[in-house]
């Protein structure tokens, strides 16, 4: 499941064109190439190459003269696991809305994650309910994220994953209109009743990201460094939690 990054993509979804899709509703897609596959600061991807898609659709508002929508959505990425690689899906259902005069954006939805052709005895697959918190203070947007699980990935058990995001505008390096730039920091908390279905060996750690952002010629570029709290042993022996850089190219169409 996405993160930071996928967070700032969505905005960046919600500003683009869109086609015109059944119910008055609009679509609109994404695609990304990534270095690493971060979530929750540990390597999804086995600290290689992911390939990413996603399709988003909107309904038109619900009621006149109040912007509030249902959304559906669904994603992709190549994957390792203990188990090997693969596939990970994620669908998600909810409803969004704006309210103190649009500075405040609400989001609540339900998340499936799925990894077909994984053994159902794995019981990776997992429903998640996620609750995000925008509020735009003019120059900068602040993003609150919760995401509860009752029994996540592998049957870990009760999981919550609570995190804050700080992203702010960089209008003084923009060049002539067309490299526009953004820089964005993050730090949550990861806590899972049992962690080793995860990879790793603790109920509780915490991760960050900071990274920039600029639209150039139309696809969204990025690097970022990301990373957590806990050590070699803590992860199943791997690097897959230590800090690192990653860069991604995104395209939202």
């Amino acid at each position: 499941m996405v993160l930071a990054t996928a967070h700032i993509s969505s905005a960046c979804a919600e500003d683009a064109e869109r086609w015109h899709a059944p119910f008055g509703g609009t679509f609109n897609a994404n695609f990304t190439v990534t270095s690493d596959y971060s979530y929750a600061g540990v390597s999804a991807s086995g600290r290689g190459p992911a390939v990413q898609a996603g399709l988003d659709y909107r309904t038109p508002n619900l009621i006149e003269r109040f912007p509030v929508w249902i959304y559906l959505s669904g994603w992709g990425s190549n994957t390792t696991l203990i188990a090997g690689q693969g596939v990970e899906i994620d669908t998600t259902a909810g409803v969004k809305a704006l309210v103190l005069d649009r500075k405040v954006k609400l989001d609540l939805g339900y998340l499936r994650v799925s990894y077909p052709g994984f053994s159902d005895t794995l019981g990776y697959n997992y429903g998640a309910v996620v609750l995000n918190i925008d509020y735009d203070i003019d120059w900068a947007t602040l993003n609150g994220r919760v995401l509860y699980s009752p029994n996540s990935f592998g049957n870990g058990g009760q999981t919550w994953n609570k995190r804050g995001m700080l992203s702010v505008p960089l209008p003084f390096l923009n060049v002539d209109g067309r490299f526009i730039f953004k820089g964005y920091v993050s730090l949550g908390n990861y806590q899972v009743q049992n962690p080793l279905p995860y990879g790793i060996s603790v109920n509780d750690y915490w991760y960050w990201q900071i990274g920039f952002v600029t639209s150039a010629f139309g696809p969204d570029m990025m690097i970022a460094y990301t990373g957590t709290n806990l050590g070699y042993a803590a992860c199943n022996n791997t690097n897959y939690c230590d800090s690192r850089v990653f860069v991604s190219v995104t395209k939202v169409f």
